[in-house]
């Protein structure tokens, strides 16, 4: 199988079995959220194996929906899963904010330097600009899980996420092309 084709599996599959038991279980996120962790362990798994090695954000995002997904299966509290998306967000925020601290290089570097070349000021401003922006998605995972409804939110985490950062992201092609580096 191509990778690619692997690659988008594992990361979009969990979140589709999530989905589609969500709403073939009448809107249960106590029933979704069992088989939303079984498919994240198994991606990770099949990352694992065919890769051999796991990405830090898919290793970390597979731990963090077993915890909070078993925390609000175990307290039967959907608070805990609500607010994954937030903890996450303001974790890639800290990190690419403290990193500056603890590295002579932008996180971001470390993280995509092999696959983007780019002069050090180009990633000092990726590195900020994603900085923000993962506060921003943090925000307004919050507002919406605290003001609108558990399905509002549930269309909001898979439909509404996703494309608000896919945006974000085609808005940093004009400073890869300025800071591009011919190294």
């Amino acid at each position: 199988m191509n990778r690619s084709i692997l690659k988008f599996i594992t990361d979009f599959g969990p979140l589709l079995i999530f989905f589609v038991i969500y709403y073939n279980s009448g809107k249960n996120l106590r029933v979704a959220i069992p088989p939303l962790i079984i498919a994240t362990i198994v991606a990770v798994a099949i990352v694992w194996f065919v890769e051999k090695k796991i990405p830090y954000i898919p290793l970390l995002g597979g731990i963090l929906i077993s915890f909070f997904g078993g925390l609000t299966i175990y307290f039967n509290n959907p608070v805990f899963i609500y607010m994954k998306p937030t903890i996450i967000n303001l974790l890639f925020a800290i990190a690419l904010f403290f990193g500056k601290f603890f590295s002579s290089e932008p996180i971001l570097k470390k993280i995509l330097g092999k696959s983007i070349k780019l002069y050090d000021e180009g990633w000092k401003i990726l590195n900020i600009r994603w900085m923000y922006f993962f506060i921003f998605l943090a925000i307004m995972n919050e507002l919406v899980w605290r003001t609108q409804s558990e399905e509002f939110w549930v269309n909001f985490k898979v439909w509404g996420l996703m494309p608000i950062t896919f945006v974000f992201a085609i808005f940093q092609v004009n400073i890869l092309n300025k800071y591009k580096s011919n190294e």
